[in-house]
């Protein structure tokens, strides 16, 4: 099903912003310029990079971050390091996996958990870790 952009940035301020760490107590958005959110600043970028990934797994969703919506972040530095999303003040990598399970229900897609299970806050960088395997 395609969904257009106007559709997506709908249903991702309907799942994201509700629940964002800088929302203020009025629901409004507590950046001090909200358009520099990468969510939506990127959103065609975010959006394709998302489409374009078919994977159980949330780690190659990351890369496709990285290489297409990161890669032309002015918040990037040139050797790929950035302070915004190593100091957890990056929306897009903070709640990427709800992101992804959005734009993938959007767009009649499922996203299926992996073998591994995330251990994630907002206020902590996204960690993999392997799922418990079970005793029989």
């Amino acid at each position: 099903m395609q969904r257009s952009l106007a559709e997506l940035e709908q249903i991702l301020r309907g799942r994201i912003c509700r629940v964002c760490s800088d929302r203020r107590d009025d629901g409004s958005c507590g950046l001090e310029k909200p358009a520099d959110c990468a969510i939506f600043r990127y959103l065609p970028e975010v959006a394709r990079a998302i489409q374009t990934t078919e994977s159980d797994d949330v780690t190659d969703y990351l890369r496709a971050i990285r290489s297409q919506v990161c890669s032309v972040c002015f918040q990037q530095a040139a050797d790929g390091s950035c302070e915004v999303r190593e100091e957890v003040r990056c929306a897009l990598d903070a709640y990427l996996i709800l992101i992804v399970d959005a734009i993938e229900e959007a767009t009649g897609r499922t996203f299926a958990r992996p073998v591994q299970q995330c251990v994630w806050t907002p206020q902590q960088p996204l960690t993999l870790l392997p799922a418990v395997q079970r005793q029989n």
